[in-house]
């Protein structure tokens, strides 16, 4: 039974809308003052987290997911399931959607599809989303998209920090500038953009755009998913559950002082987005503090979180 947790090296990704935050807020090293992405935790062929400590360093998690699925309770996916990331939105996000498995797998060289969710670390003062359409009809999608008449089809949501958004694959979406979230999704990397604002990059080119792709696959009408968020007060703490999906189920720990918990799942994630403490188990203590991304392998156990902390944890 392994009973060390396995932390992880973050991947950062530059982005046309990125910025410092990363730098600033978790004291990342970033590559530029355009970092928009840190994948904490990420199998993804496109970035790979690696492992920091233990008898595993330096291997990349998809070569961990390889060579020792035990630790992962022998989960029946052929590739690592989940990716978390942490973005940072200086400006805003072109307009996106992305496909479920079935149409990923069939149009994009076997990928997976993406559902993915949001819980907002912070935001600056009139911070909006944009999350969901007006259209009823394919052919009133269709005409607001080639008029180009982004305000009467996009619905924009004002945010506030500690707001959570399910995200599931169909929905038109974007981060609105002045963001800073938490995303938990299936470990994708397909984006259909919708609209980009008219940007263009240092080169004066504009990014491309998936139109046809994105209409085949956005739901119409708009169908926010419902989901109900469990609270659970504790005296050291409290462990929110805001979704169970097919594809993962998501948690905040808010740990006051102590909170004791258990891992009896074939793996859990975790990323500490503020604060510091300690997770321990049996006769071992580890340091956590916010920007910390690891995984308690199977067959963890109990263990307690002390200190104040607040995290994201999940699992498939």
């Amino acid at each position: 039974m392994e009973t060390t947790p396995i932390f992880l090296k973050p991947v950062f990704k530059e982005r046309i809308w990125g910025g410092t935050l990363l730098q600033t807020r978790f004291n990342y090293e970033i590559p530029s003052d355009r970092t928009g992405e840190c994948w904490g935790i990420s199998a993804h062929p496109h970035g790979q987290s690696t492992v920091l400590n233990g008898p595993y360093a330096n291997l990349s998690l998809g070569e961990l997911w390889e060579r020792h699925r035990e630790l992962f309770g022998h989960h029946p996916a052929d590739t690592f399931p989940l990716l978390t990331k942490i973005l940072h939105a200086e400006a805003d996000l072109s307009v996106q959607v992305h496909p479920d498995d079935r149409y990923a797998h069939a149009n994009e060289n076997g990928e997976r599809g993406k559902s993915e969710c949001w819980y907002l670390i912070d935001c600056e003062e009139g911070a909006e989303i944009i999350f969901g359409h007006t259209a009823q009809t394919k052919p009133e999608l269709v005409g607001l998209i080639e008029r180009g008449e982004w305000d009467q089809l996009l619905t924009r949501v004002p945010v506030k920090p500690g707001d959570f958004f399910y995200v599931p694959s169909g929905t038109i979406h974007a981060l609105g500038a002045g963001t800073l979230v938490l995303e938990t999704q299936q470990s994708s990397d397909t984006t259909y953009r919708v609209y980009d604002y008219d940007r263009t990059d240092d080169q004066g080119n504009k990014r491309k755009l998936h139109i046809d792709k994105a209409i085949d696959v956005t739901t119409i009408p708009h169908q926010p998913a419902p989901f109900a968020p469990l609270v659970d007060e504790q005296a050291g703490g409290t462990v929110t559950t805001y979704v169970r999906t097919e594809y993962f189920t998501v948690y905040k720990w808010d740990v006051r002082e102590s909170l004791e918990l258990i891992q009896s799942h074939p793996f859990l994630l975790i990323s500490v987005i503020d604060g510091e403490g300690s997770l321990k188990t049996g006769s071992d203590t580890h340091a956590l503090k916010r920007g910390d991304h690891l995984i308690l392998p199977h067959g963890f156990g109990s263990f307690t979180l002390e200190g104040s902390i607040t995290a994201i944890a999940s699992h498939p």
